[in-house]
């Protein structure tokens, strides 16, 4: 059956579907601050089901409810699991917002700007809004569909995985995919990452006297700051940027034909230049630049600094040894550096070099780094989709999901995102421009249609 009806209805909905992200980016749904998300995740169940889509809340032994539903084809077909989220980043330093505020939801020139617009709102409604015109044109989806919308991804859905290892068979699907992000910078083109790298977060801490003590005993006393800087220049090289804890990089992923390949292609496509300008820099890190600017990019462990917490920087000078000190760093893992493995690494490297009075503050059960091939039949029916409605294949990317779910359940899964460059993801005035997102609902209706289509191949 043709497409064009169904893009049709979106296109004559366009206004319903900007109303709706408008009211959903009006509430406030911050999981790193516990605010609004219980009532998030009620406007977004009740949006569904005014749309005709089930919806229910799953409870989490802690945290916010999980909405879910499960939308069944006619036919025999295959399960896609749609995976967003309702959570949104904190919206400081509130004074660099403009167009009203982070919950505004405002439409100026035709962008809307507002936390969530694009991290993961816009994704969410478009599962369901791509749903909904299938029903009102056809009266039935092309697949089965499974909506699993949460609201702890931005803080590494710490009871995600406790609740997907109860619920394995409601989660069984043939694909999942997630809708997340923006298109690569310089571009007009989906990115679909076939894989996920991995975040641990840790936190390290370093104590002294205590209580803060006179700078004039400084001989006398730790320095728990000093001690901090001290153990930071021990974990990264400066000249190379690689990490230098032992067997950090051991079993890590070796890159094949497909694997090279999509790097030489996206090397070709990316305007790297565009990208250095929407981040404000003449050059890359360590002069990378090409397909080795790629390559890191989308293949290299890091290991980057969050911010420093420490002692006082108010108006005026305090001297004083602070009693403590804190450093909040996220490791980015490839395939197959393992979080619980990568905290063991750590913490015998600082015990090593004579750091081990430094508390480790780490999220051992993280998402666990993952990858796919691009002949899985999701990863061909997301590529199938983009070139329909985008005219053109899209970037593919090796790397980048939900690791949480593919711990109990696994399902070949891909990351892609419709927003356009420059949406200032978890930034101030985030946005998205109303195009993109309108052509993002088709871009879900296309990937629903083609993996429908793959039952009878």
């Amino acid at each position: 059956m043709s497409m064009q009806e169904i893009y049709d209805w979106i296109d004559a909905h366009a206004e319903e579907c900007v109303r709706d992200l408008q009211t959903f980016v009006q509430q406030p749904s911050v999981s790193a601050q516990n605010i609004g998300l219980r009532e998030c995740a009620a406007l977004i169940r009740d949006m569904m089901h005014r749309d005709g889509l089930p919806a229910a809340f799953h409870e989490l032994e802690q945290g916010p409810p999980v909405v879910f539903g499960h939308l069944k084809a006619r036919k025999p077909a295959k399960t896609i699991l749609c995976y967003a989220h309702y959570d949104v980043q904190p919206p400081e330093p509130l004074e660099k917002w403009t167009h009203g505020g982070p919950w505004s939801g405002a439409v100026v020139d035709g962008v809307m700007y507002g936390r969530g617009s694009t991290d993961n709102k816009s994704g969410v409604l478009a599962f369901t809004k791509a749903a909904k015109a299938f029903l009102a044109v056809r009266g039935e989806v092309p697949a089965n569909l499974k909506f699993l919308i949460e609201g702890e991804e931005e803080i590494g859905s710490p009871n995600l995985a406790a609740w997907a290892r109860n619920n394995k068979e409601l989660l069984a699907a043939d694909g999942m995919h997630c809708l997340d992000g923006s298109m690569e910078t310089g571009t007009e083109v989906p990115d679909v990452s076939l894989g996920l790298k991995s975040v641990l977060f840790v936190e390290l801490v370093a104590r002294g006297a205590k209580a803060d003590v006179h700078s004039l005993n400084f001989p006398l006393v730790p320095s728990p700051v000093w001690d901090l800087v001290w153990a930071l220049n021990t974990i990264l090289d400066r000249k190379t940027r690689r990490i230098l804890i032992d067997d950090w990089y051991e079993g890590i992923w070796q890159l094949g034909p497909d694997d090279e390949q999509q790097l030489v292609e996206k090397a070709v496509r990316v305007d790297l230049g565009a990208m250095k300008e929407e981040w404000g820099i003449s050059e890359f890190a360590l002069g990378r630049d090409g397909i080795d600017a790629i390559r890191a990019r989308t293949y290299e462990p890091t290991a980057n600094i969050q911010g420093m917490i420490a002692g006082y920087t108010g108006p005026g000078k305090k001297t004083i040894v602070p009693a403590e000190a804190r450093v909040r760093l996220d490791f980015r893992l490839i395939p197959n550096i393992q979080p619980a493995a990568a905290v063991r690494k750590l913490k015998a490297h600082l015990e090593r070099h004579g750091f081990g009075h430094i508390e480790v503050h780490a999220y051992e059960d993280a998402e666990p780094p993952y990858k796919i091939s691009v002949r899985e039949d999701i990863s061909q029916a997301i590529i199938a989709a983009a070139t329909e409605v985008y005219g053109e294949l899209p970037v593919v990317n090796g790397v980048s999901a939900e690791g949480a779910i593919l711990r109990h359940v696994w399902i070949p899964c891909v990351l892609t995102g419709f927003a356009n460059p420059g949406a200032n993801l978890h930034a101030p005035d985030e946005n998205i421009e109303i195009d993109k997102y309108i052509k993002g609902i088709k871009y879900a209706a296309a990937i629903m249609e083609h993996f429908g289509r793959m039952h009878a191949a």
